[in-house]
């Protein structure tokens, strides 16, 4: 009888002491990646939401910024972490196209897993003020005096593939010109180096308000009204046409699942807050979060609307030929 009291109580201690492993996470600061330059989208959220998550979680949170080929450079520094502590906010659109566009990437999809969506802001279609045009219409009828030069944050980077798709629909005349990030797509656009850009709304919105770029389109289905009277994309001659910057956290597929699923709770919990929903708002994105299973149908989802665009471009991904 002692005997069984005593391996009962060894097998509660056993469950207790694995209940307490599971709810001890994380262990140590938490690193998020964001794989692109300082300034854009992806590193806005982070930064905002460092200090809270790191309240949540009991745990220092530090951003790092890895730009380099359209995310992809710090998506396969994530892919490959080891430690349990290291997850990557990023723009969802530009993971799922990376793929089909580099076939010797360092990682694949299934490197990676779905933690939560955080927000959703449309691109914003927005030109250098020097430039000749008001609205789509007129943009591609000056393109075909003269192909435009599009700004991106990278050669398949979502806001690179939703010009190739107005390109496709309308015959604008074009041509591509890749940075490592949206923020020096940006700082290029505003200079004039380039004539335009489709980019991130919590990024370009402030240049546009201050008149330093000029709006053409929205790429949201219906009007925002943070910008009245602006016209959207679908309405000036791409019908249906949709983009934006879905931004969310993946991990590790290695990540245990109590950890993806306490994380997922405490960033949900942190983009809930009233102040942190009020600053997502006034940048122009909405509060859009997801359990790891629906970011992961997502993915999957825009990998293959992509993929179409994609193919239907052929040679003309890079601009008009």
């Amino acid at each position: 009888m002692k005997r069984l009291a005593g391996i009962v109580v060894a097998a509660l201690l056993a469950t207790t002491a694995a209940a307490q492993a599971q709810t001890a996470w994380p262990t140590k600061p938490l690193k998020i990646v964001v794989p692109f330059a300082p300034g854009g989208s992806s590193d806005f959220i982070a930064r905002l939401i460092a200090n809270p998550l790191g309240e949540a979680l009991g745990q220092q949170v530090i951003v790092e910024n890895k730009p380099g080929n359209a995310g992809n450079l710090g998506a396969g520094l994530v892919a490959v972490a080891t430690d349990n502590h290291t997850v990557m906010l990023s723009d969802i659109g530009s993971l799922a196209i990376g793929p089909l566009i580099s076939t010797d990437l360092p990682f694949k999809l299934k490197d990676l897993q779905g933690v939560s969506m955080l927000g959703y802001s449309p691109h914003l279609l927005a030109a250098h003020p020097a430039l000749a045009a008001k609205t789509l219409p007129e943009l591609v009828a000056l393109s075909k005096t003269k192909p435009i030069n599009v700004a991106s944050a990278g050669s398949g980077s979502p806001n690179h593939l939703g010009v190739v798709e107005i390109a496709q629909i309308t015959g604008m005349r074009w041509q591509h010109v890749p940075y490592k990030g949206g923020a020096q797509a940006l700082t290029d656009t505003l200079a004039g180096t380039t004539d335009l850009i489709l980019n991130g709304m919590v990024a370009t919105n402030p240049m546009v308000q201050s008149g330093k770029l000029k709006l053409i389109g929205v790429s949201s289905k219906a009007p925002i009204a943070l910008l009245p009277g602006a016209k959207t994309i679908a309405e000036q001659g791409v019908p249906g046409f949709e983009s934006g910057t879905y931004q969310g956290v993946t991990a590790p597929a290695a990540m245990p699942a109590d950890a993806v699923a306490k994380l997922n709770g405490a960033l949900r919990k942190v983009m809930a807050a009233p102040d942190i929903t009020k600053r997502m708002n006034e940048a122009g994105a909405d509060v859009t979060t997801a359990t790891p299973a629906e970011l992961n149908a997502f993915i999957a989802k825009e990998s293959t609307r992509w993929e179409t665009v994609i193919k239907t471009a052929g040679d003309k991904i890079e601009g008009t030929k």
